[in-house]
């Protein structure tokens, strides 16, 4: 069966779900998926806390057994932490780079995000620059802002702010799946990417 490997922080991992096995976005993008009649094997690669930096230490082990394609999301953390956009965006390319290498028929899918107005004090337009040109850069499928409509809505989130409800995995799971969905069904083309 050809896998789908997602890979990324507590967003990815389903942090504060009561089933993350079922209400995770790789969980609910499986299901759309058999929906469609499409076999695949996903794999929720997702591990809370992670940044792009500790993420890169797990990756081999991640790649191994066939890949038909990758969905990186990372950096919340590494904003929450405050690292520099340009390390942030340089452990993005080393990630995509070594998946390119491991498997050269795979696709790949990022998933952006997009901080809060105040961030942009702070960082600039780093941040919101990362995954548009790292995209561009690597003729790469983008999400610019997987949690759009989710991010600062209340109903949507937990208490913390940052880690969705159920309900908002599911407006995630529908900002990813038009996307997700033309690149299986046409994954010769071009349709999607930058």
């Amino acid at each position: 069966m050809r896998k789908i490997v997602f890979f990324g922080d507590s967003l990815t991992a389903g942090y504060g779900l009561k089933h993350p096995e079922t209400q995770s976005i790789p969980a609910l993008i499986s299901e759309r998926l058999k929906a469609e009649g499409l076999s695949y094997e996903i794999v929720n690669a997702g591990i809370s806390g992670d940044t792009s930096r500790s993420a890169l230490s797990r990756l081999d082990a991640v790649l191994k057994g066939g890949l038909a394609g990758f969905v990186l999301e990372l950096g919340a953390n590494d904003f929450l932490r405050g690292h520099l956009p340009t390390e942030v965006s340089g452990n993005l390319q080393k990630i995509i780079t070594t998946v390119r290498l491991a498997y050269p028929n795979a696709w790949i899918l990022l998933l952006g995000i997009e901080l809060p107005i105040w961030a942009h004090s702070v960082y600039g337009a780093g941040y919101a620059k990362i995954f548009y040109d790292l995209a561009k850069a690597n003729s790469v499928f983008l999400v610019p802002s997987f949690l759009e409509g989710v991010s600062g809505q209340r109903s949507l989130n937990m208490p913390d702010g940052v880690h969705p409800l159920a309900a908002g995995y599911k407006r995630a799971t529908d900002n990813i799946w038009p996307i997700l969905l033309n690149i299986l069904k046409e994954q010769s083309g071009w349709l999607s990417r930058i």
